[in-house]
């Protein structure tokens, strides 16, 4: 079955929803098709992608690694892959249904309407977000705050991890250049599709915090958020951005 969208999910011992979420995201009225990147989960995460391949033959696909590598490398892998197979709309999506596989086609739309990146954005219009305990809410929402007094972008939340690209996009963005592999990957990606020229649009979206299996959000990870910002807007005074073609 031929698709032009592709969505990606890093996964690390996610056997608890990692079949519920290929499920829902093939029971969408859009044909998505769908690639794993696995980094070696000892729990037959990547097992159990196997055997529903038998089931969806074509259309899922996974790649595994050895060891966790980090989510940014897990992504860039992913980008290479899509990029090598032509698909036009490439989405970043976590497997732990924080992300409703139902917002996908809103991303998608929203791109075909102009957006070069589209972000699903839990505070574009507020806070929205369920079943975070409070300090979490506040943590992640001054992060963007912080983020945004620093790099200088609009966007109002800067560490979202659900995007949909333009293929040009990833096209124009040197991987190599890409310094972080946590969570200040997502900050990174956004910035520098920003100073390369393209156009990102968020998208309101509730996000729902996992109900099984466990958060990989740890206080290493914030603490390279923080410093790797700074860094991100020093290191952007040295380099030179070809713009993309829009």
């Amino acid at each position: 079955m031929l698709s032009d969208s592709l969505v990606i999910i890093p996964t690390y011992n996610e056997r608890e929803n990692i079949e519920k979420i290929i499920r829902a995201i093939f029971s969408q009225v859009y044909a998505f098709h769908i690639l794993i990147i696995d980094d070696g989960s000892p729990d037959g995460t990547a097992g159990i992608v196997k055997r529903l391949q038998g089931e969806f033959s074509g259309k899922l696909f996974i790649e595994e690694r050895q060891g966790k590598l980090g989510l940014g490398t897990a992504y860039i892998h992913g980008f290479r892959w899509a990029l090598k197979h032509e698909y036009e709309y490439i989405f970043e999506m976590d497997a732990d249904f924080s992300h409703n596989p139902a917002d996908l086609i809103r991303l998608r739309d929203a791109c075909i309407a102009g957006a070069d990146v589209a972000i699903g954005s839990r505070y574009v219009t507020g806070v929205n977000v369920v079943n975070w305990p409070m300090d979490r809410v506040l943590m992640s929402y001054f992060a963007s705050v912080y983020v945004r007094l620093i790099t200088g972008m609009s966007i109002r939340d800067t560490t979202a991890g659900f995007k949909c690209y333009r293929r040009r996009v990833l096209e124009t963005i040197d991987f190599e250049k890409v310094k972080f592999v946590g969570y200040a990957f997502q900050i990174e990606m956004k910035f520098t599709a920003i100073k390369h020229g393209f156009k990102i649009v968020e998208v309101p979206i509730i996000f729902i915090n996992r109900e099984q299996g466990v958060s990989k959000m740890n206080t290493n990870i914030f603490r390279e958020a923080v410093i790797g910002v700074v860094q991100i807007k020093v290191n952007s005074w040295f380099r030179k951005y070809r713009q993309g073609q829009r």
